[in-house]
């Protein structure tokens, strides 16, 4: 693997290293994430939890139950409000990432859409990629 991928907060106040690969993300359409973005939803990465770690600055967390059923514990900035990452429902080992975060982008592509029947109807999508209404 080349460099680790680092990524952080609009204000720089959090800072983190992800030691995994992101190639493969995935747009989710689900009305938190439309909330939590104020825009059509989220791009995400999926990565180990163990390959994640902090190197500046603590995260707050928000805690709502999303429409899969599962508590996410939605970690972000607390001076910019920059959503960071979250815990993914129902398998704590691995972690979401919110991509727009990340310092660097090459070699990453949007492979899934989800939760596409909350999207809204002027958000964009690439109608050719594998599509879930739902989780």
């Amino acid at each position: 693997m080349s460099e680790p991928l680092t990524g952080g907060c609009l204000c720089g106040e959090i800072r983190y290293v992800v030691d995994a690969a992101v190639e493969r993300l995935a747009a989710c359409y689900c009305t938190d994430c439309q909330r939590m973005t104020s825009a059509a939803g989220s791009i995400n990465a999926v990565v180990p939890a163990s390959a994640f770690r902090l190197t500046k600055g603590k995260t707050k967390v928000f805690t709502k139950t999303a429409d899969s059923g599962h508590a996410l514990h939605r970690h972000f900035c607390g001076d910019c409000g920059s959503w960071i990452y979250n815990p993914m429902g129902g398998d704590p080992e691995q972690i979401v990432l919110k991509a727009g975060a990340f310092d660097r982008h090459e070699g990453m592509k949007i492979v899934l859409n989800l939760w596409t029947r909350s999207r809204p109807p002027w958000a964009p999508m690439d109608a050719s990629l594998p599509t879930r209404e739902t989780r």
